[in-house]
This record gives structure tokens, C-alpha cells and sequence, in this order.
């Protein structure tokens, strides 16, 4: 017999579509400004300044909505994501893709969604139904192919592979530490202090930045800040929206849109125009994105095994100081 969702579940699950939707739009269109940006930045300048720009307009927010600062619990997380996603990651993936053509920096970097969802079975006991994993290797298959067809004549260093590798990893172990933190602390702080972390370890770039920053054109120095304030700021926020309210593998999976949007707004901002297989790339991009969030009650089921451990770990322990109840944005158990 068919089961009728209840409405505050379906609102719920819409609203971390729309929110993944606005991520994955976003870090698309940062393409466009990096190619800008890194001209006139080195990679450590460009991650500090786009970091500072984006703590910048996370604060102000948190000031406009009085959001305090995180509950203890949530801290653990938030440091180590801030670390190794806002942080580390930003600088390896900038100095990377200066060092490789664009089809090893797609082929190394885009690994970082299936550690993602291993990581989050192993450390978070997240599913991983064949669905998810089909979806995800016919993605990374689109995502290798968008990045073969768009590459030049440029060429692949050993420096730059391990730099992208890295770059694969640091996000992988940010998305997973930051999942829990998400239980105990609401998107917009988790962001924020995040974001923090990631600027306050980019710190020693702070010299570079200044110095580049004077004599940079004013076209490289906006684009950095549309990445802090619109691809960080926005973005990862609504990421933590969505995360919230998911799996970490299906969240990752979800990324791999990406590139068959950056192939739509290079056309549409640069004026290259895609070939039959970049095309064909990007479509498989899409299509596996559309495998692995796909499926009966697929998303249903999802958010409802994570809704459980947390009113059952509320009913112990009860909630944090700042934490709010999400149960009613999750779907009801299914009942035989």
C-alpha cells in the first residue's frame, strides 16, 4: 500500500533540493572566476582572499540574524573541516590545477566524491545502495570525459597530480567531519566558523596577498571576491543546508553536476563552444547524478535513518544549547 508523505517531510526534502541546486550552481560559476582571478593571485593569495571575503559576509549575516557561536559538541568538526576543506583544500586544489591539464586535474580531483561516500560508510555508517554507486561511476566517467575534451596541449607534473590528490582527500575529510557537527549546530554556524578556520590557516599567505592585491586588475581582485562572498559565503551554507539533511555520499554524488555546468557557462561567459564529446561528457554527468538520487523513497529513507539516532540521542542527552529540531523538516518513519 502506498504511503502518502507528510507535508513537513516533503517541504523539508524540497528545500535541500533547492539548496543543493544553488550549491552545485554556484561552484560551477566559480570556474569563470578563477580563470579570472588566478592570473593576477598566486594559489595561497587568491584561497586567503576569497576566505576573508566570505568569514566577512558569513559575520555580517550572523550579526543580522544574532546566530551565536556554535555549541561545544560541534567543534570538533567544524576545526577539522575548516582545516582541511576551506583551507588546505582551496590551496592545493589552486596550486594544483596550475600544474596539470584539465583532464588529470578531472580525473584526480573528482575521486573526492567517491572517498566521500566510502568515508561516510566507514566512519558515519551511511548506505551505499547500488543505485548511489552506479550513479557515481558513471558520473565520474562524464566528469573525466568533460575534462579529456576541454584539456589543451598542457602538461601533467607529478607535483601537480599529488597536489590535486591531496586536494580529493582534504575534501573528502571535510565533508565527513563536518556531517556530525551539522547535528549539534545549524548550517550557517558550521559555515561561518568554518570558514574562519579555513582563513585564519591561510594567514601566512597574508603578504602574498597584499603585495599581489596592489597591482592586480581590478576585473582578477572582484572575481575574488564574487568566490568569497557567493561560491563560499552562499554555497557552502546551502551545502550545509543540504548535508544536513542526507547522506555525505549522496551529497557528494550530487557534485558531480558540476562540470556539466561549467561546460554550459564557459560556452555561455568564455564562448567556448562544447564539442559533441564534452557534450556527451556533461550528459553523463547529469545522467549519473539523476542514477544515484533516484530510486523508491530513495530520499525518504535517507533522511529518516538519520533522523532516528538523533530523537533517540535527544531523548538521552537532550539538545545542545543553540541546537534546533529538525524533525519535522525530515520525513516520518515508515511504519509496517
Amino acid at each position: 500500500m502506498n504511503r502518502l508523505v507528510p507535508r513537513p517531510a516533503r517541504r523539508g526534502e524540497l528545500l535541500a533540493a533547492g539548496a543543493a541546486a544553488v550549491t552545485v550552481v554556484l561552484w560551477a560559476s566559480a570556474f569563470v572566476s578563477i580563470r579570472s582571478a588566478g592570473t593576477a593571485y598566486s594559489p595561497g593569495a587568491l584561497a586567503l582572499g576569497r576566505l576573508l571575503a566570505g568569514a566577512l559576509t558569513l559575520g555580517v549575516i550572523c550579526l543580522w540574524r544574532r546566530e551565536g557561536p556554535p555549541p561545544r559538541a560541534a567543534w570538533r568538526g567544524i576545526a577539522i573541516s575548516g582545516l582541511l576543506w576551506f583551507g588546505f583544500y582551496m590551496v592545493a586544489l589552486n596550486w594544483g590545477e596550475q600544474q596539470v591539464d584539465a583532464g588529470t586535474a578531472a580525473l584526480v580531483v573528482n575521486v573526492g566524491p567517491i572517498l566521500i561516500a566510502l568515508l561516510g560508510a566507514r566512519l558515519l555508517g551511511d548506505a551505499m545502495p547500488p543505485r548511489l554507486l552506479a550513479g557515481m561511476a558513471v558520473s565520474f566517467a562524464g566528469a573525466v570525459t568533460v575534462g579529456l575534451s576541454m584539456s589543451g596541449e598542457g602538461g601533467s607534473s607529478l607535483l601537480g597530480v599529488v597536489l590535486c590528490l591531496l586536494a580529493a582527500v582534504a575534501y573528502a575529510g571535510g565533508v565527513v567531519a563536518q556531517k556530525p557537527a551539522l547535528g549539534v549546530a545549524s548550517p550557517l554556524q558550521v559555515t561561518t566558523y568554518g570558514c574562519l578556520v579555513g582563513a585564519v590557516a591561510c594567514l601566512p599567505f597574508a603578504g602574498q596577498l597584499v603585495s599581489e592585491a596592489a597591482r592586480a586588475p581590478l576585473s582578477a581582485t572582484l572575481n575574488m571576491v564574487y568566490l568569497g562572498v557567493f561560491p563560499t559565503a552562499l554555497a557552502f551554507t546551502t551545502w550545509a543546508y543540504a548535508l544536513a539533511r542526507t547522506t555525505a555520499g549522496r551529497m557528494g554524488a550530487t557534485t558531480y553536476a558540476v562540470p556539466a555546468l561549467v561546460v554550459l557557462m564557459s560556452w555561455l561567459a568564455l564562448g567556448e563552444v562544447p564539442g559533441p564529446v564534452t557534450l556527451a561528457g556533461g550528459a553523463l554527468c547529469l545522467a549519473g547524478v539523476a542514477v544515484s538520487r533516484s530510486g523508491p523513497g530513495g530520499a525518504s529513507r535517507s533522511a529518516t535513518a538519520m533522523g532516528r539516532p538523533a530523537r533517540k540521542q535527544g531523548r538521552k542527552r537532550g539538545r545542545a544549547p543553540g541546537q534546533r529540531d529538525e524533525a519535522q523538516d525530515r520525513p516520518l518513519p515508515d511504519r509496517a
